[in-house]
């Protein structure tokens, strides 16, 4: 079938989020590990402090039909080119409603050390993970025209 796009974009927020005991190691039950913590948070963080009661309106077919695009700049693993493990699951739900699009990892954010370890947290090093997020919203007008073209971009002047 076809894939949703979010041509029309209407919401952009950053958000960052910070794990202070960001280790690899996955929690027992199997959820987390790497930095799924920083990722919640900062997702959470871009979407808290915020209400969008227009979208309703805005979105034909209302919040379920509104699209939500996740990109997310995340640490290097040690040792590694490659973003630290993040349980995208965990990630999604965060989001209340809406069609999420497939979240984008990157690398990016920060890792640091923090001079202490928790062993009571799980900690095994003093690593810590910092998460940056960008959320958007918007959705698909339908238009296949502009192949891989995500959305309109708009010019600062008012009008253009």
């Amino acid at each position: 079938g076809e894939t949703s796009r979010l041509t029309n974009l209407l919401f952009v927020q950053m958000g960052f989020g910070v794990d202070q005991h960001g280790n690899d190691a996955r929690n027992a039950d199997g959820s987390g590990g790497g930095a799924t913590k920083a990722a919640v948070r900062a997702v959470r963080n871009a979407i808290e402090f915020n209400s969008i009661p227009g979208v309703i309106e805005a979105v034909p077919g209302g919040r379920e039909e509104m699209l939500i695009s996740v990109k997310l700049g995340v640490p290097r693993q040690r040792g590694s080119m490659d973003p630290m493990e993040v349980d995208l699951n965990e990630v999604a739900k965060v989001l209340p409603y809406g069609r999420l699009l497939p979240i984008e990892v990157v690398v990016g954010g920060l890792s640091f050390n923090t001079g202490r370890v928790v062993r009571e947290l799980g900690d095994e090093d003093d690593l810590a993970a910092c998460v940056a997020a960008c959320v958007s919203i918007g959705y698909d007008n339908g238009n296949q025209e502009g192949g891989e073209s995500v959305h309109m971009l708009h010019d600062t002047k008012d009008g253009v």
